[in-house]
């Protein structure tokens, strides 16, 4: 089979209504910020489309295509990738490019004959079922007592069950031989906290103590109320600040939901010197930068204020994740659902492993600070940890 031929193949059966899923991987430059594609079948409108999941290091992009424009997008795809996987009603099938272009070709047939289901309002596989009473759930007056969701809650349904994704990511980074500790600043009302817990200490039966922090006396006297009757014993909920609280000198999870301007750098930086393992972070405002850059390069743009509001926000996310990295973790900037519907819907994920990072690391990051004329609170945090430029 010629290249060529493979794309039309492809093509087709992308879109003829029995794709189930696929996988395109293996980038043909070691270098290549674009690691792999997921690709799977929605309808949008009554239309078919084929939604392709670009998979970048630090960031997940979505894309729905069209069916007339897949041959193309395969096309600019496969020029960049190795591999694809991909899983039909009735058959598997698994191709390998070689440098040349060379087209390897291998099919297997499945016991079972599969329906692609092309819906993209079908009811969503949470983490968390709807329909099944969660207790947590019913107590936070997100569900009724028999377990439908509430009609004003669904947007809160989707958003734990949406974190609920990330904690089971996390799992793998979580150690299995000791009590787990998990430190939520700002924890509010504490809908993600109590979901962290049940799901997993109730669901996956780990051994671990949460603590959620606020400044509100009264939101912490509800939250520990909840807790006392869901019989959460190892969720319990404290009167603080990032500021001040010292009692712990190593944690596994930290969590920061919102928590506005350098509060946020001030819980990563702690996170980073207790050595968590896993990082959970959804900024709120940021002014900082906004206070700081000075850009001639940029004016064209930070002339604007609305503008240069969030480029200041998106820039400032960019620092956290790249210092981050710089001190050892994998860090990822990824969609999130906010309430609010405004801008403010990133959150940035970071596990710790150790990882060293590349010169060139360094020194973009220091170009991209010197070109913003940024002073980072959380860089100053983490000054005694970060690799110098050469």
């Amino acid at each position: 089979m010629e290249f060529e031929q493979l794309i039309e193949e492809l093509s087709h059966r992308f879109t003829n209504g029995t794709l189930i899923s696929g996988t395109i991987s293996q980038p043909r430059t070691k270098s290549a910020d674009l690691k792999r594609v997921k690709v799977k079948p929605v309808t949008l409108r009554g239309q078919l489309h084929i939604q392709l999941e670009y998979q970048y290091e630090r960031v997940l992009k979505h894309e729905n295509v069209l069916p007339e424009h897949v041959h193309g997008q395969l096309k600019l795809l496969l020029e960049q990738f190795k591999q694809v996987h991909a899983e039909f009603s009735d058959e598997k099938i698994h191709v390998q490019l070689t440098k040349k272009f060379k087209v390897m070709w291998r099919t297997e047939k499945t016991s079972s004959t599969k329906v692609a289901n092309l819906s993209h309002n079908r009811k969503k596989n949470y983490l968390l079922q709807e329909d099944t009473p969660y207790p947590f759930l019913i107590r936070l007056g997100v569900q009724s007592p028999e377990g439908k969701v509430k009609k004003q809650k669904h947007d809160k349904f989707r958003q734990i069950n949406r974190f609920v994704e990330f904690i089971d990511d996390a799992l793998a980074h979580l150690p299995k031989d000791r009590t787990i500790r998990i430190l939520d600043f700002g924890s509010g009302k504490s809908y993600l906290t109590f979901a962290l817990y049940h799901y997993l200490h109730v669901e996956k039966g780990l051994d671990l103590h949460v603590t959620g922090l606020d400044l509100k006396k009264e939101v912490i006297e509800h939250c520990r109320e909840i807790a006392q009757d869901l019989g959460y014993e190892n969720l319990s909920f404290e009167i603080g600040d990032i500021n001040d609280y010292n009692e712990e000198t190593s944690v596994d999870m930290v969590v920061t939901l919102h928590a506005c301007d350098v509060a946020t750098d001030m819980a990563l930086g702690r996170a980073v010197k207790w050595g968590a393992k896993v990082i959970l972070s959804v900024p709120c405002c940021q002014h900082e930068l906004f206070n700081q850059i000075q850009s001639p390069a940029l004016d064209v743009m930070l002339q604007h204020g609305l503008i240069k509001e969030r480029f200041s926000a998106l820039a400032t996310d960019s620092i956290r994740a790249e210092l981050l990295k710089l001190v050892g973790y994998d860090a990822q900037l990824l969609e999130f659902i906010d309430l609010e519907h405004t801008p403010k819907n990133i959150l940035i994920r970071a596990y710790h492993t150790g990882r060293k990072p590349s010169e060139r690391e360094i020194t973009q990051y220091d170009a991209f600070k010197k070109l913003l004329q940024a002073d980072p609170f959380l860089e100053r945090e983490l000054v005694d940890r970060l690799p110098k430029p050469q």
